[in-house]
């Protein structure tokens, strides 16, 4: 693109030869120690140093744990500095800076980044050590609890109790070239606390599986703020403006009235079950003062802004008719995702010769969604601090009735479910499910590989070690010798725990399953316990949101509730450029397809845009576990009465989108949810009907429930569908933006189906979809 031609400014050629003189900074971080962080960091030295790198660890702390220790290798060690706390007696060790500049390595590996130093030490901290190793050259890669880092600091301590004994200041990544999330399940953690590999954690705060789901939380949406900073910064370096969907922004319009803190309370709840960022906006006339009653909303709407760490911004207003605009052309500039606002209080008369707010809005909006609140202040009074309802049944001496019982021992003889999940092929999923697998094997645990794809990786196929390999079933489709998961040979052998690969993989025609997520659940009712690894693009609900980012649509997917059935879902997190070498160097695809592959999927704007999408579905999830598990301190905290969502598609090519949005809105709401389409005429074409069972399939594969109705001309469609929506109890009604056609939308938009639909459900709320096409060709 043009930029790349662009003259650099001197202070740009400063840097970057500022650059060239120092090192550089990989920052591991982790939810709480013992989550595998020193581990990775040395796996890492190995790595390098087998590559040629001179590389030494210097105050790196195993704590005995076997396979860290292991991970030392023949890494050489400086001696560092031993010392006593005064205070509690414990030992200490402080980087030995100058035997470290005399030795004068290119990467030092070092432990504990938020260590504090002796009294009389070169410098205070360990921080402005590795500044100073940076400075002469020295590269650094070193460790961090996510607790550690101030400004989450506080939040832990507020939401878990845990105090951090030694802090760095918050902008310590933003230092850092790289940063790599070392996830790991409360599970995970417990068993290595168990096992005796945590010595001296016993019976700590720190380590109650509530507080690990919290702590792990806090570092996927760390890491994930991260990734889109980096994502904007690289979408702005290509000229790129439009958002992309996955950081969820959403702004607030309200005015100063007495409902405006409603609105604001509304807006932030949605905020924060979408993991987003809140901004406010009201508009004035500044030719007119404001009323008394008018200064005291804003300044109270300031105030609640303010808690809740939104920005809050007045738009200047010289006419009605001038809203919509500035709106669109504020939310186009904040990259804005969501606008928040009230229904209409206009009768079809006045939007007909006023014009209509909400309609005009929409015109002008491109990528960006509408929220229209319900006012059900009349009907269920001022509902401003939702809360769960209470379970006011007794299970104390409820005698279970039997499908009950049935249920209970199957969940009791169902084997574990474990998945790995990544961004993208080749982030190490496969290599950490096989290193399991071993770990396993070697506790006396019966442990097969009932399907890999090693895709001759080397240090894959390394990790292979002892496992017994099942043989795959051979068959022939259309003359070519296809093989597949022997699901009955496994059930026969009938292992503890068994390794499946790929859980998206559609098996050959004429299975006796369709999809090897079906042959999964098979294994899990006999017993059998899997580890299995899949992609975050292959995941159901996220199949636009995916096609959105890359231009590329994946055929091979999973239904979400998969995902929600495993006992732990593990992230393994990978940096783009990393990913990138990897392929370069042949360790993800075969050479002829290498250039093709970081050409298109592998672009860099992809790949940061997919670890971000995979780092706030995992933190999704962490949340969705904690209030599965009445963890009051759920980082999204609660939502509001029972909701039902209603669904309202077309037989067109975004019909799924809204399927896909209404089943995760129905999820983050714990809502029942139900698709409903209107067909128009007395005949349905063969077309229609393959379109309609299409678009059947996909709703109840994601759990919902779909209805087709009947009507003889288009003005019945929007009173049917609010017909249907009343008889379904609806709360929230899920849309798409009507067709920009004239003769659809009639005079200045006010009988469009859409536009009916909405004024008809003014007592709802109503999401009105974005409807966009996207080119990603810049990404």
């Amino acid at each position: 693109m043009h930029e790349s031609f662009k003259r650099r400014s001197a202070e740009d050629i400063l840097k970057m030869i500022t650059k060239l003189q120092q090192g550089t900074l990989t920052i591991y971080i982790g939810p709480v120690s013992g989550s595998g962080k020193t581990y990775h960091m040395l796996r890492e030295g190995n790595t390098l140093r087998q590559q040629g790198i001179d590389v030494v660890i210097c105050a790196v702390s195993t704590m005995q744990r076997p396979e860290t220790v292991e991970q030392l290798g023949e890494l050489e060690r400086i001696p560092s500095i031993h010392w006593c706390r005064q205070r509690d007696g414990m030992e200490m060790k402080d980087l030995n800076i100058d035997a470290l500049l005399e030795r004068n390595p290119e990467v030092v590996l070092v432990d504990g980044l938020a260590h504090r130093n002796r009294e009389g030490a070169l410098h205070t901290t360990r921080l402005e050590d590795i500044q100073y190793l940076l400075k002469h050259n020295i590269s650094v890669i070193t460790t961090v609890n996510v607790y550690e880092l101030e400004g989450y600091t506080e939040l832990a301590r507020k939401l878990t109790g845990i105090a951090a004994e030694y802090t760095v200041p918050a902008g310590t990544l933003e230092l850092a070239d790289e940063v790599k999330l070392i996830d790991v399940t409360p599970e995970t953690v417990l068993t290595r606390l168990a096992e005796g590999h945590l010595k001296g954690y016993e019976g700590e705060v720190l380590f109650r599986q509530g507080n690990l789901g919290i702590l792990r939380e806090l570092a996927l949406k760390l890491v994930a703020e991260g990734v889109n900073e980096s994502l904007r910064e690289h979408r702005e370096e290509m000229g790129i403006t439009m958002t992309t969907g996955i950081m969820e922004r959403v702004l607030v319009s309200t005015q100063y009235h007495w409902n405006g803190s409603i609105y604001i309370r509304r807006g932030q709840q949605i905020a924060k079950r979408l993991n987003g960022d809140l901004c406010v906006v009201t508009f004035r006339d500044r030719k007119k003062a404001l009323t008394k009653e008018a200064t005291v909303f804003r300044r109270n709407m300031i105030k609640l802004v303010e808690k809740f760490g939104g920005a809050f911004e007045e738009l200047a207003m010289t006419h009605r008719r001038t809203i919509p605009s500035t709106l669109a052309r504020y939310a186009a500039k904040q990259q804005i995702t969501r606008i928040v606002m009230g229904h209409s209080r206009h009768t079809r008369w006045q939007e007909l010769w006023q014009g209509s707010v909400i309609n005009s809005l929409l015109h002008k909006l491109q990528g960006v969604d509408l929220f229209l609140l319900a006012d059900r202040t009349e009907l269920d009074g001022e509902r401003l601090l939702p809360a769960k309802l209470p379970d006011t049944r007794s299970t104390t001496y409820r005698r279970l009735s039997d499908q009950e019982v049935k249920k209970q021992i199957g969940q009791i003889q169902r084997g574990k479910f474990k998945v790995y999940i990544g961004a993208a092929p080749g982030v190490g999923k496969t290599y950490m499910m096989l290193r399991e697998g071993n770990d396993l094997l070697r506790k006396g645990i019966d442990v097969r590989i009932g399907l890999l794809e090693t895709h001759n990786r080397a240090e894959t196929m390394e990790q292979i070690g002892q496992l017994l390999v099942i043989p795959r079933d051979r068959r022939t489709y259309q003359g070519v010798a296809l093989e597949e998961m022997d699901t009955e040979a496994i059930l026969r052998l009938c292992p503890e725990v068994v390794l499946v690969d790929e859980l998206a993989h559609t098996n050959v025609p004429g299975s006796v399953r369709k999809k090897r997520y079906e042959d999964v659940l098979q294994l899990l009712d006999a017993g059998i316990s899997v580890i299995t690894t899949v992609n975050v693009q292959h995941l159901e609900s996220l199949n636009d949101a995916v096609e959105h980012i890359t231009g590329i649509r994946v055929r091979e997917t999973v239904p979400d509730q998969i995902l929600q059935m495993a006992d732990e879902v593990q992230l393994i997190d990978v940096a783009p450029q990393a990913l990138r070498q990897r392929m370069r160097e042949g360790k993800i695809y075969a050479a002829a397809k290498v250039e093709q592959a970081l050409a298109n999927f592998f672009r860099i704007g992809n790949l940061i845009a997919l670890r971000e999408l995979a780092l706030r579905e995992l933190a999704d999830d962490v949340d969705e576990r904690l209030e599965a598990k009445e963890q009051k301190s759920a980082l999204r905290g609660p939502w509001r009465r029972q909701e039902a969502v209603f669904v309202c598609v077309s037989s067109d090519k975004h019909a799924e989108r809204l399927i896909r949005r209404g089943f995760r809105t129905a999820y983050r709401l714990k809502a029942v949810w139900h698709v409903h389409h209107v067909h128009v005429g007395k005949k349905m074409s063969d077309e229609v009907k393959a379109q309609l069972e299409a678009l059947e399939q996909l709703t109840i594969r994601l759990g919902g429930e779909f209805h087709i109705h009947h009507s003889e001309n288009l003005r019945e469609v929007s009173s049917i569908l609010a017909s249907k929506a009343a008889e379904e109890k609806a709360t929230q009604l899920v849309v798409g933006q009507a067709k920009r056609l004239w003769w659809l939308s009639g005079y200045r938009g006010a009988g469009s189906v859409v536009h009916q639909l909405v004024r008809l459900s003014r007592h709802m709320d109503v999401l009105i979809v974005a409807d966009y096409d996207y080119d990603p060709s810049g990404m």
